[in-house]
């Protein structure tokens, strides 16, 4: 097997695959999150987008895997895989929660690489922007108890799943590993994006004000959009996405329409 096609196939998971689509969504989960989370989204947006998501090493299919130290080192390992794919369609990113800060952090490796597919279009969900510090008093070190207090205050149905003593004891080292990865994130100043962003969030997110996610309008040269929807910090999950999905459809579809721009 071409070394190419196997570190697509080990990050990238495709749910509803559209190969005659005009564009490629590739999304970003949120900590302890798999790949599994946008099959809803793969599956309202084909066949004219066509969506990717993102397996981080250590969950599911890959849980034999350490988890990642460092949300830079997810970047770093995700953008030659997506450098390498054979595709001259625009390509778009979508990430939410930590996703969102890795979703960012590979949007600006790939704007600063020549050769490299520049993204057309960054989508930022329940996600505050760096210079906002996260202050989430060490949850990686607490122990299990400790880190189920953080995800019951954020809200959300993921509570009811994690009621499984054998499934929690699968998925806790995921959600240890990715609060480690981003409680210890550091952001490097550099350019802004050249991209268009749109930034996403819920009404009643406790980690992320509807005016904090507003800033990320800092970090673009290019449009920035916002997308308030009712809801907490897992907003997309727990009201289904319909409207989440319309609404990157249409940010996506007007793309497409206008023509994306030299890659």
């Amino acid at each position: 097997m071409d070394q190419r096609v196997g570190e697509a196939r080990l990050w990238l998971r495709n749910y509803s695959p559209a190969p005659g689509a005009d564009i490629r969504l590739v999304c970003f989960p949120h900590a302890g999150g798999a790949a599994s989370a946008y099959h809803p989204m793969a599956k309202a947006l084909s066949p004219s987008v066509d969506v990717s998501a993102v397996q981080y090493p250590g969950r599911q299919d890959r849980r034999t895997e350490p988890c990642a130290e460092s949300l830079a080192e997810l970047a770093d390992r995700i953008v030659p895989v997506l450098s390498a794919l054979d595709d001259d369609r625009p390509l778009a990113l979508f990430g939410h929660s930590m996703g969102a800060t890795v979703a960012y952090e590979v949007a600006r490796r790939l704007e600063r690489s020549a050769g490299t597919p520049a993204p057309v279009l960054v989508l930022l969900s329940g996600r505050r922007p760096p210079h906002h510090a996260t202050q989430l008093g060490g949850v990686h070190l607490r122990d299990d108890a400790g880190v189920l207090r953080e995800l019951s205050f954020l809200g959300g149905s993921v509570m009811e799943a994690l009621a499984d003593p054998e499934l929690l004891e699968l998925v806790m080292p995921a959600i240890r590993g990715d609060y480690r990865a981003v409680e210890t994130y550091v952001h490097v100043p550099g350019p802004p994006l050249r991209c268009p962003v749109v930034a996403l969030t819920g009404d009643a997110d406790p980690r992320a004000s509807v005016a904090e996610v507003e800033d990320w309008r800092e970090y673009t040269t290019g449009t920035f959009g916002l997308h308030v929807f009712p809801g907490g910090h897992f907003y997309l999950q727990d009201r289904g996405g319909d409207d989440v999905h319309e609404t990157v459809r249409a940010h996506l579809a007007g793309l497409t329409a206008r023509g994306a721009g030299p890659r």
